[in-house]
């Protein structure tokens, strides 16, 4: 795919469209899914070493783009709850607002429109591959604020709790996932285009946390729990 936009012969604008074009594939296809020859190709390169040149391999250009987008996102998180801790007002919601708000706004810092349906994904089909990429490195905000949720919800056994936490992680990467899709679409939408949608899914949030386990739940728990 090409933009009709005339390429500088710099090695910056080649990497950058290289960049680019891959996160929208990996994004659609999975990291799996697309050949350095479809990147390639829908970078607009001739030279089909090209990618090799700037990044190594394909996993290789896959991590750079994980990372970049997770470094930048850790810092506004990680701004964010350092703001909450100083103001002694870490709520389960002020916490969940930091873990959503630097996600939704990294496409308007970085044009990075795709990051969030590639890292979705990537969460389901190359788990292995996402945990090596962050090297528990990029992800410092993020378990900040798993450890204030657990500090909140001291009612909800921990393995409940974590649980549910893995849950939310997997239901709340692909609802960002469809509402990335959303905004690109330039369309409205009858999920995404009411302005209480985010809030309204972060109310979602609150609720499958802190929610009484019901009495099948607890009862199926203890027998986990129980010695053998």
């Amino acid at each position: 795919m090409t933009s009709g936009k005339t390429l500088r012969s710099d090695g910056a604008e080649t990497r950058t469209r290289l960049k680019e074009e891959a996160q929208r594939l990996f994004a659609q296809r999975g990291v799996d899914g697309v050949s350095v020859q479809d990147i390639i190709s829908a970078a607009g390169q001739r030279n089909s070493a090209s990618l090799r040149y700037y990044f190594g391999n394909k996993l290789e250009l896959a991590r750079e783009l994980v990372v970049e987008g997770a470094r930048l996102i850790d810092e506004e998180r990680q701004a964010r709850v350092d703001a909450l801790e100083a103001g002694h007002a870490v709520t389960l919601r002020a916490v969940l607002e930091a873990l959503v708000f630097p996600v939704l706004s990294l496409a308007d810092r970085t044009g990075q429109a795709t990051y969030i349906r590639m890292i979705s994904n990537l969460q389901l089909n190359n788990r292995a591959f996402l945990r090596d990429a962050l090297e528990n490195k990029w992800n410092v905000g993020y378990q900040r604020c798993l450890a204030h949720i657990r500090a909140l919800l001291p009612e909800i056994p921990p393995r409940i709790l974590d649980h549910r936490l893995s849950l939310v992680g997997i239901y709340g990467n692909a609802a960002l996932a469809a509402w990335e899709t959303s905004r690109d679409n330039g369309e409205p939408d009858r999920l995404w285009s009411p302005r209480y949608a985010v809030s309204s899914l972060i109310d979602s949030f609150e609720s499958m946390l802190g929610a009484a386990p019901s009495q099948q739940t607890q009862a199926l728990w203890a027998e986990t729990s129980a010695p053998r």
